[in-house]
């Protein structure tokens, strides 16, 4: 599950929220397997998706991270979770998205395609109301 400043997101989900005001991310990870999973890192990428099949993800002096955009999971054991929180603050107007993937944390070989990835997180960072 995923919540960006406390609503819950799906691919359909567009986030709001006002430039300069720190958004609150949420990423719980839920281990449904009947064994212990781990460990990996979580890693929180944000970009822009120009629509021409461009995604900029040089994103330094647009975006910035309250904490780190990495988050270390030693192992989840069977039926339980693990929450992660973070908080992003966005300095310009615009839309943006968050590419959050799992990757194994003890080698360099990249878990099968169904863990690495989940769906992108949409947010719209709006002029603060005056």
């Amino acid at each position: 599950d995923i919540l960006v400043d406390g609503q819950l997101c799906d691919c359909d989900v567009v986030v709001n929220c006002q430039v300069g005001d720190p958004v609150p991310l949420q990423v719980k990870l839920t281990n449904w397997s009947k064994h212990s999973v781990g460990p990996f890192a979580l890693t929180v990428m944000p970009y822009q998706d120009y629509q021409n099949g461009v995604h900029n993800y040089d994103l330094q002096d647009a975006i910035t991270f309250v904490g780190s955009n990495t988050f270390y999971i030693d192992s989840v054991k069977p039926t339980k979770d693990s929450v992660y929180f973070g908080a992003l603050l966005f300095l310009y107007t615009g839309d943006f998205y968050l590419n959050i993937k799992f990757h194994e944390d003890n080698c360099s070989r990249e878990l099968p395609l169904s863990w690495l990835c989940l769906p992108s997180v949409h947010i719209r960072a709006t002029e603060p109301v005056v």
